[in-house]
Formats: C-alpha cells, sequence, structure tokens
C-alpha cells in the first residue's frame, strides 16, 4: 500500500485568481489529507502577493484558513524569483510552485525552477507566449517537456488556463495530436471580454447599442482590465493563439509576429488614461457602425476572432463576419468558444465552449493543473 506522502506548495499572487486558488487548495488539501488510500497532505510554504511574503526558514506550514489576515501583517517581503528558488528547492519534499500572476519576471524564472525540480503550475500566459527561446528552453528541462528522449529531467509544468480559463482547451489540443489525429485549423472567440463587447454591439437578433456605450458598459461589469486599451488592442488573443499555434506545431516567434487587428483608434493611442479613451471613443463610433452596417446587408454579424492555418503555419486575429447561424455568431455573454478542425472530425468541428473568464474558473484550471502534477510526482 502507498505510504502517506507531505508535498510543499508555493503561491506567488494572491489577486482574484489566486484569492479563488487558495479557497480551492483548502478543500483540495482537507480531501487529499482524508484519502482512506494514501493521504497526501499540502503544505503552503509560501505566499506572496507584489508586496508581502508569508515564509517560514523550517518550512512551517502555513494554515490556509487565515491566510489573508497573516499576510496583511507581514513585514515581510516577497523573494526575487532567484532567491525564492533557492529557498523552495531546500523544502524537505517535493515542491508545486503555483504562479497566479501575469508577472514576466516570474515566467522568465520557470526553467530555473524547473531544473531544480520544482514544478509549475499556471495561468501566466507571458511565460507561453514570450520569445520562442524562453518557450523553448522551459520545455527542454520539464519532465513533461522536449528534452532528450522527449523528456527533461526537472519538474513538470502545467498552463491550462492560460487559454480559456477552466474550459479543457490545451488538454483537448494535447490528447488529439498524441492520439494521431492531424489539426488542420483552431478558430474561435479567445477573449470574453471581446465575446461580451460584439454579441451587445450586434446581437443576431438584430439591434445592439454604439461600440463605446458597449465598452463603457463592458469596463463597469468588470469584463475589461482598468484600461480597455488593453483588450481592444488584441494582444491578449494574440498571446492565446501563440500558445495553441507552438502546441499545434507552429513556430510562432511571438504574439506581434502575425496580424493582430486593433481596435482602437490611431488618434487614441495616447490617450492619457482610460478615462480619457473612453472619452474620445463615441467620436469614432461612425467606424464601427458602417460594419455592422456591411455585415446586415449580408445578413452576417461581426465577431473578434483568432484563427490558426496550421498547415499554412497563418495566424491572425481580428473581426470576421459569419452566418448568424454559425456558432461564432450565436455566442451568449461573456462566453469563449474554440473550434478544432481536423482530420478525424472533418467538416464538423470539435468545439469547446464556456466561460472563458472569471476568478474561480480560471483557478479551477489551476487546481485541476496541481491535481495532474500531484499523480506525476512520486
Amino acid at each position: 500500500m502507498p505510504l502517506p506522502r507531505q508535498v510543499f506548495i508555493a503561491v506567488v499572487g494572491a489577486g482574484g485568481v489566486g484569492k479563488c486558488f487558495l479557497s480551492q487548495l483548502a478543500t483540495l488539501a482537507q480531501s487529499l489529507s482524508q484519502s482512506p488510500a494514501a493521504p497526501t497532505y499540502l503544505s503552503l510554504i509560501y505566499l506572496s502577493t507584489s508586496k508581502k511574503a508569508l515564509l517560514h526558514a523550517d518550512y512551517k506550514s502555513q494554515q490556509l484558513s487565515n491566510w489573508e489576515s497573516e499576510l496583511q501583517a507581514s513585514t515581510t517581503a516577497p523573494l526575487p524569483p532567484p532567491q525564492l528558488a533557492d529557498y523552495l528547492v531546500k523544502a524537505p519534499g517535493k515542491v508545486v510552485l503555483v504562479d497566479n500572476t501575469s508577472n514576466q519576471d516570474v515566467a522568465d524564472s520557470y526553467p530555473l525552477f524547473l531544473t531544480k525540480g520544482i514544478s509549475i503550475v499556471t495561468p501566466n500566459k507571458k511565460a507561453f507566449s514570450g520569445p520562442y527561446k524562453l518557450w523553448e528552453d522551459i520545455f527542454h528541462v520539464a519532465s513533461n517537456g522536449t528534452g532528450a528522449n522527449g523528456l527533461g529531467a526537472g519538474g513538470y509544468v502545467f498552463h491550462e488556463s492560460s487559454v480559456g480559463a477552466g474550459l479543457p482547451v490545451i488538454v483537448t489540443l494535447k490528447d488529439l495530436i498524441r492520439t494521431g489525429d492531424e489539426i488542420r485549423k483552431i478558430e474561435g472567440v479567445f477573449s470574453g471580454t471581446m465575446s461580451f463587447l460584439f454579441n451587445s454591439f450586434q446581437p443576431t437578433s438584430g439591434g445592439g447599442g454604439k461600440f463605446s456605450a458597449e465598452v463603457k458598459k463592458a469596463k463597469e461589469l468588470g469584463y475589461t482590465e482598468p484600461d480597455p486599451r488593453d483588450d481592444l488592442n488584441g494582444l491578449d488573443v494574440a498571446r492565446k493563439l501563440t500558445i495553441l499555434a507552438r502546441i499545434a506545431g507552429v513556430k510562432v516567434e511571438s504574439p506581434t509576429s502575425f496580424p493582430v487587428q486593433s481596435l482602437i483608434p490611431k488618434e487614441l493611442e495616447s490617450a492619457s488614461s482610460g478615462d480619457e479613451f473612453l472619452a474620445r471613443l463615441p467620436e469614432f463610433d461612425g467606424q464601427m457602425d458602417e460594419l455592422k452596417a456591411a455585415a446586415e446587408k449580408e445578413d452576417k454579424v461581426v465577431r473578434f476572432v483568432g484563427s490558426i492555418d496550421v498547415q499554412k503555419g497563418d495566424v491572425k486575429v481580428g473581426l470576421e463576419k459569419f452566418d448568424k447561424s454559425h456558432p461564432i455568431a450565436a455566442l451568449k455573454g461573456s462566453d469563449n468558444i474554440i473550434a478544432f478542425y481536423t482530420k478525424r472530425y472533418g467538416d464538423n468541428p470539435l468545439i469547446i465552449q464556456g466561460a472563458g473568464a472569471g476568478g474561480e474558473v480560471t483557478a479551477m484550471g489551476v487546481t485541476g493543473d496541481l491535481l495532474r502534477v500531484l499523480r506525476l510526482i512520486r
């Protein structure tokens, strides 16, 4: 019978997704510790925000029930990634780093953590959509990577929630490839923000509001970044496309190495703030009204999509027109939809649809990845 084991958890980022993850971790830790077959005890030995950290020199476990008050009271600064790696590698057992940030410095340090045998689960897109060299370095050393004999010698790395939050997008794509299917095209709506905007701007039933009004409403409802230009520039979608393209075997150098249509009027790119941008955006509603009218004449709707032609190696992000009966046109709310066109599935793609944003569902993807690591490490 397998013996009980202890696994040490380090969490970087305790904001929206991080807070939801810590709640899910508490539930998971209790469940695993009560397993009648072989209990696994999860010990939180490091927790940090951008300004504060909780850690103990003796690797004492932090209680998951009172981390917020403990962190608020802490006067300890977070460890820079190299020092954090040194701290974690000396823990008396296997360690999993959970990166709930979008921090580039942490992402750049993934190869270092993995080389030291520290596994990583994360929704951080920057590690997997940044320079291709970083992608290669990560998966060369990861135990589920592409090093010698197909596997590296370091920790494991999983990033399901870097695309589609908790939707099973990456795992599905990898399963299609591993079982010998031929990926021909990937297409979809990859942004909850853009989904909400265009479902409101041009519903399949007709009507819809002015584009600037829909952007303002999306911001008020919390669907956009504090500065909506960070959504409207298309870079978030481009990062997700970069990740999927690389998994599918298309060597994409960076999210800016293929056509990405920005919905920010050139005149507003230099606006001093998000508030100034929103105040002036109505001046440019005419451009979007023309696109809506042109689509309506063809009995179609406009949607903001990303597509990867795997066979040609082409990737692009931008506005496309769709028949009102098309699954992409019929999305509701802020749902994502991803369609995989493959040899096996032919003209009827495999479709994954659902909430592609939000703290709880993103954290679910991270927690699911943690379970994958726990099944693999010994």
